[in-house]
């Protein structure tokens, strides 16, 4: 209840205080590529129920739908204005609004797409999403190159799986085993950092 309590005023605060900064980035990308301001796909969530987690758009419209799951640092569907707000991590915003949803909580394992919960061992992945899933977390701190890693994979999807996801997961059960209100804040912190230094 306390983590929730935490999340609901974390999220307000956040979306009323970085408002204009979303508007802001909502004006610049209707006027980069037509096409929504939000991106929405799929993700695993608590219990292994699905809802659509939200994003700015950082593709051209349509584009987002199509092609590989796993996306590289130099793929040629992202945008202008796109390769910036995944460079600071800006196109993660609009997540607030799924952690006041209920569908997120703002520190977690980072949803998944049903594709790869599939390849999830099953005790692990009902472990993993017995908590809800979050916005940032130790692997989102860990792999913030991520996408320029897998740029230069020959088959980014094999690299992602055999060697980036078991990582992951493993993050993910420890994190869920040795939680606490405190670990939470010190990973807000160090995201917060992150961002200002990025």
């Amino acid at each position: 209840m306390i983590k929730r309590a935490f999340d609901i005023a974390c999220a307000t605060l956040g979306l009323v205080l970085l408002s204009p900064v979303m508007l802001v980035i909502a004006f610049w990308i209707k006027r980069d590529t037509p096409g929504p301001v939000f991106f929405r796909q799929e993700r695993i969530g608590r219990y292994g129920r699905g809802f659509y987690i939200h994003k700015f758009r950082t593709m051209g419209s349509g584009d987002a739908a199509r092609g590989l799951t796993i996306t590289t640092a130099h793929d040629p569907r992202i945008t202008t204005a796109g390769k910036f707000l995944r460079q600071h991590k800006l196109d993660e915003l609009p997540q607030l609004i799924d952690v006041l949803k209920g569908d997120m909580s703002l520190v977690g394992p980072r949803p998944e797409v049903p594709e790869f919960v599939a390849l999830y061992p099953p005790k692990l992945r009902d472990e993993v999403l017995s908590v809800r899933p979050g916005i940032t977390d130790e692997t989102s701190l860990r792999f913030r190159n991520e996408s320029e890693l897998l740029a230069n994979a020959d088959d980014a999807r094999k690299v992602y799986i055999e060697t980036i996801m078991p990582v992951k997961l493993a993050s993910y059960v420890n994190y869920v085993r040795t939680r606490s209100f405190r670990r939470d804040f010190s990973i807000l912190a160090r995201t917060a950092l992150a961002i200002i230094r990025s």
